[in-house]
């Protein structure tokens, strides 16, 4: 444990419930540490055998591999772009769009960016 002796003499280890399977590391004080999204863990390629991501070119966004191996790994249900319409590309065309007004981003100066081509692909 980190700290002096005397600080580590004020805490006594816990002897409760202790969760099984965490995910997250135990810190020093017993809290657990989110070390980041399981998105930070897949190999964030877009050149390659087993890429994950689509190149901005090619509308950026992720691969039908990608997709399945972030499903795989997180239990979640990630889906491909719904361009022609539905709840989710109104939802994903609103977040996207926040993003390029933080971001001080504009389509029709710089249509290489992710971003651009991902909101092409969806069409939004």
């Amino acid at each position: 444990m980190p700290g002096s002796p005397i600080q580590n003499s004020m805490f006594k280890p816990s002897t409760g419930y202790i969760q099984k399977n965490n995910p997250f590391a135990v810190t020093s004080c017993g809290r657990r540490r989110n070390d980041g999204s399981p998105i930070n863990k897949l190999r964030k390629t877009t050149k390659g055998k087993g890429r994950h991501f689509l190149t901005a070119k090619e509308g950026a966004g992720m691969t039908a591999a990608g997709r399945d191996a972030y499903n795989k790994q997180t239990g979640g249900n990630l889906k491909a772009p719904q361009p022609g319409g539905g709840k989710r590309k109104k939802s994903y065309c609103a977040r996207s769009l926040g993003q390029m007004k933080m971001h001080n981003i504009n389509c029709k100066k710089t249509p290489k960016k992710r971003i651009c081509a991902a909101r092409r692909r969806w069409k939004c």
